[in-house]
């Protein structure tokens, strides 16, 4: 009976992993940019005395989705979203360089451009820092244009150019801080064909209806894995009765 409770426990204690997966997916929804994550589970062997016939679930986080969103205008000139293929690089908290498809561009007290959540925005020699200013634009190679404090309307002056990359996504993945990273040796390099619109948002790619499907399925595997458990616990008492008697 032992085994039987072990099977059943680690079945829903793997069903738990995997509804926070698509928990996780569910709550981004809303989130522009967001990836949603894989989730599987597999079969693994209970070895031990005698013939391995029964088998525990597994779960496991295989990989990131990176269909690309929906792109919704927002009419703001400092939002800016990739088109087509690529990346927008920025500096992850760690001093690292991670990769977003969409950012609502803002630039601080200090002249500094950051994305949203406060990730300063690289381009072509580092972080990218934006003298006092009337007015900036950002071209669809990325290229930074501003019109400097007291110039008149016509002199733009062209300040850095986001660093736009094309990496093979089999090298992406997702770090437990939700920002894609390189995982490959070479330095990504800047490509000039990547393409940024200006005034849009790349939506997330989570599908509402698919996420929930996956929670009811989950959790009904669950509660077969709860009543398992229970099942164990009968039969064992039933067994204990037995051997008072006898």
């Amino acid at each position: 009976m032992d085994k039987m409770l072990y099977v059943a426990m680690s079945g829903a204690s793997q069903n738990t992993l995997a509804l926070r997966a698509h928990a996780n997916n569910l709550a981004n929804i809303s989130t522009n940019g967001f990836r949603r994550d894989f989730e599987q589970a597999r079969s693994m062997a209970v070895f031990g005395d005698g013939f391995p016939a029964r088998v525990y679930a597994m779960t496991e986080r295989p990989g990131t989705d990176f269909t690309p969103g929906t792109l919704q205008e927002t009419g703001n000139g400092m939002d800016v979203a990739i088109s087509g293929e690529g990346w927008l690089a920025v500096q992850a908290p760690d001093g690292g360089e991670a990769y977003v498809r969409t950012a609502s561009l803002k630039i601080d007290a200090l002249g500094q451009l950051r994305t949203g959540n406060g990730l300063p925005v690289l381009g072509n020699g580092g972080p990218i820092a934006v003298p006092p200013e009337q007015k900036v634009e950002i071209g669809q190679d990325g290229t930074i244009t501003i019109r400097a404090l007291g110039e008149a309307p016509n002199v733009l002056a062209e300040v850095d150019r986001l660093r736009l990359v094309n990496p093979d996504l089999k090298l992406m993945e997702k770090g437990s801080d939700g920002l894609i990273r390189y995982k490959g040796q070479d330095q990504l390099l800047a490509d000039n064909d990547v393409r940024v619109t200006s005034g849009f948002l790349e939506t997330s790619n989570v599908n509402a209806v698919e996420e929930m499907t996956s929670i009811l399925a989950l959790s009904r595997q669950f509660e077969l894995s709860v009543k398992m458990m229970r099942t164990a616990e009968d039969d064992a008492a039933a067994m204990a009765r037995v051997l008072q008697i006898s």
